[in-house]
């Protein structure tokens, strides 16, 4: 589903601007940390975040990654969200927090955050560069 021409962003530490669809069909996106596990995109979010609120009524996603060394080169994948899996005790938030900033733990959580992971299934990309 992912060209190999393209598979090192998904290795990278770029950020992932994901896009949902809020209650109003209106798009939502922000940039996010993300994990890839070589068939599903992965990113966290706690339960009060909009992403996560928009995930739970309408499973598809768009998902842009823009190489950080070429601006002109990127991937975008089109699927859906396939499963939300529970991270009570942080261990892909703080994988992502060693990944991007060289952390052990992720600095910003809150007591009463409730984590959770967002699994994304590929269905249709497309690329440039």
């Amino acid at each position: 589903m992912i060209p190999e021409t393209h598979l090192d962003l998904l290795e990278s530490t770029a950020l992932a601007h994901v896009a949902t669809i809020d209650a109003n069909g209106a798009p939502q996106v922000n940039p996010v940390w993300f994990g890839w596990d070589g068939t599903h995109l992965r990113f966290s979010n706690t339960k009060t975040r909009q992403k996560y609120q928009n995930a739970l009524r309408d499973p598809r996603v768009a998902v842009s990654i823009v190489d950080p060394n070429n601006p002109y080169r990127y991937l975008e994948i089109r699927g859906e969200v396939v499963a939300i899996e529970e991270d009570p005790d942080l261990d892909f938030i703080n994988a992502m927090a060693k990944k991007y900033l060289g952390m052990e733990k992720y600095p910003w959580h809150r007591p009463g955050d409730e984590r959770v992971v967002l699994v994304i299934k590929p269905q249709r990309t497309t690329q440039m560069g």
